[in-house]
């Protein structure tokens, strides 16, 4: 099995991020921008979850998905990436240099939005193939009523700074404020220590 030893073992605050940009582009956005038809047919979790899940009160903007279930690996860049990947690239890679990978890629790229009074259930994202990456989360819109849960501990995530999550332990998620909860969500894995396989996967990704 495929293990990660750089991986945090459970919450790891990075650091401060300038999300200027992204924060004006976010504001910009209405109802119509989320939830489109790609983002059901590129992840499988969201059409899955759609009426019984533990995303199922989350909207979701996404830019880059990779679909594990199947082999070999499916890798989507979305047709939305070319439009904010100026936007959102400086800011992951920001986020991800302590990493000191020399060549980072970034397989699932998204904006997740919890709407005021609503939950995220308990759960742990995927299988354990999907523990490998480094899962990141950036608040782009939060209030002080949102809070993030690893097992029993309880965390707020601030704007505009970067956190790594282990995904591979039960987490949840409760806003519990007036306000849209809204991160930008990715992963990112050292592309020159995967397989050839997978080098060859992600070259060959779908362009939509």
């Amino acid at each position: 099995m495929e293990i990660n030893l750089n991986k945090t073992e459970n919450i790891h605050e990075i650091n401060f991020l300038d999300i200027t940009e992204l924060q004006i582009k976010v504001s910009q956005l209405i109802e119509e921008d989320w939830d489109t038809k790609e983002d059901f047919e590129v992840n499988y979790n969201k059409a899955k979850d759609s009426k019984k899940g533990a995303l199922n009160s989350t909207q979701h903007i996404i830019f880059r998905f990779t679909n594990k279930q199947s082999m070999p690996f499916q890798y989507v860049e979305c047709s939305k990436w070319d439009n904010w990947k100026s936007t959102l690239l400086p800011i992951m890679n920001k986020a991800t240099e302590y990493f000191n990978y020399k060549n980072r890629y970034y397989p699932k790229v998204m904006l997740a939005n919890l709407p005021p009074k609503k939950i995220i259930r308990p759960h742990i994202d995927g299988n354990k193939i999907g523990y490998v990456p480094h899962k990141i989360h950036v608040p782009i819109q939060t209030n002080e009523s949102a809070f993030f849960f690893l097992k029993t501990k309880q965390f707020h995530f601030k704007k505009g700074v970067a956190y790594e999550v282990n995904n591979g332990k039960k987490h949840s998620v409760v806003n519990n404020g007036n306000t849209n909860r809204i991160h930008l969500i990715f992963e990112c894995i050292d592309y020159d220590i995967q397989t050839e396989m997978i080098k060859t996967q992600i070259k060959n990704r779908t362009k939509r």
